[in-house]
């Protein structure tokens, strides 16, 4: 004699099944998920956004899994982070798989993040100031100036709330052809039923000639500027009439009696009578040019003996 084995697909049990839930941040979240089959249902959670299920224990560690196996999810010390929707399935084998989706939401107060806290523009620009806010449930997002008096939407001001996350959101504030009177400070602020945050930001006015000067342009200000000395500071570059007059003479006393030398001795003695002529023009020549005009004499009268040295050796 045969048996007989019925099978029914799961089904959940709706008085024993979480729905959404609301969680002070900090607080705890049991999700139950409970379902009738036969074979029994095997129970998993999900995250429907795909990230990673965190779970926190007693001893303060925390486990990051991707599918959860049980009929209970307990959401310890619950953050923002765990906001969302979750997502139970229950399958025993015998089609179809049944899932239920709850929504866990993570209240807490206002807080505000403001990325520059000091902002500043020319005259005559358009100027953004922007607060980001996370918040649960959402807030309520308005700008103030430092009077106290609301920024409404207008030709001078577009004001704007970009949503970014279920929590998470992004104030802008346009300041169109800002003027002195649009100086000065600004407040952010955000408020739900949990409490009130505010963002200072201060706006303050740059002048044009100041944004030129620090700009870098294309006329060789990449150069340093040259640093320049006392005049004079090694004698003048240029010799005077009586200078070059002097220097003429004792050139055509060198010539003359390096010619009447050269045939007279032999090439290590010319260039002994030469250095010894030089010498005696040099002792002569001093009082007839200054000590700049002489170092530079000197120099060239030394090239000049290398030059004899060279010829008569060769």
């Amino acid at each position: 004699m045969g048996f007989l084995d019925v099978v029914v697909p799961p089904d959940f049990i709706a008085e024993e099944t979480s729905s959404d839930v609301m969680i002070p941040e900090g607080g705890t979240a049991k999700l139950s998920c409970r379902a009738r089959g036969q074979p029994r249902p095997r129970i998993m959670w999900r995250r429907e956004d795909g990230s990673d299920i965190v779970i926190r224990f007693s001893n303060g560690s925390k486990s990051k899994i991707a599918v959860y196996e049980d009929e209970i999810l307990t959401l310890n010390k619950i953050s923002r982070s765990d906001m969302g929707a979750y997502l139970c399935i229950a399958s025993n084998g015998v089609p179809p798989s049944v899932s239920k989706r709850m929504v866990v939401k993570v209240h807490f107060h206002p807080v505000i993040q403001v990325p520059n806290q000091l902002v500043g523009a020319p005259l005559g620009t358009d100027v953004t100031l922007e607060c980001y806010v996370e918040s649960s449930p959402r807030s309520i997002n308005y700008w103030v100036r430092d009077s106290n008096d609301m920024v409404i939407s207008s030709s001078k001001y577009e004001v704007t709330t970009t949503v970014l996350s279920s929590f998470e959101s992004r104030m802008t504030m346009v300041v169109r052809a800002i003027t002195d009177h649009d100086l000065g400070g600004y407040k952010c602020i955000a408020k739900n039923s949990l409490g009130e945050v505010d963002g200072s930001i201060r706006l303050y006015g740059i002048t044009r000639n100041v944004i030129n000067n620090s700009s870098p342009s294309n006329k060789g200000d990449d150069f340093p500027t040259p640093i320049e000395g006392p005049d004079n500071q090694f004698g003048s570059a240029e010799r005077s009439d009586d200078e070059d007059e002097a220097v003429t003479d004792m050139f055509e006393n060198i010539t003359q009696n390096y010619n009447r030398s050269l045939y007279d001795s032999t090439p290590n003695s010319v260039q002994q009578n030469v250095s010894n002529k030089i010498k005696k023009i040099m002792s002569n020549s001093e009082t007839s040019v200054n000590q700049s005009s002489n170092l530079k004499i000197k120099s060239t009268l030394q090239i000049l003996v290398s030059l004899v040295f060279y010829i008569t050796r060769y």
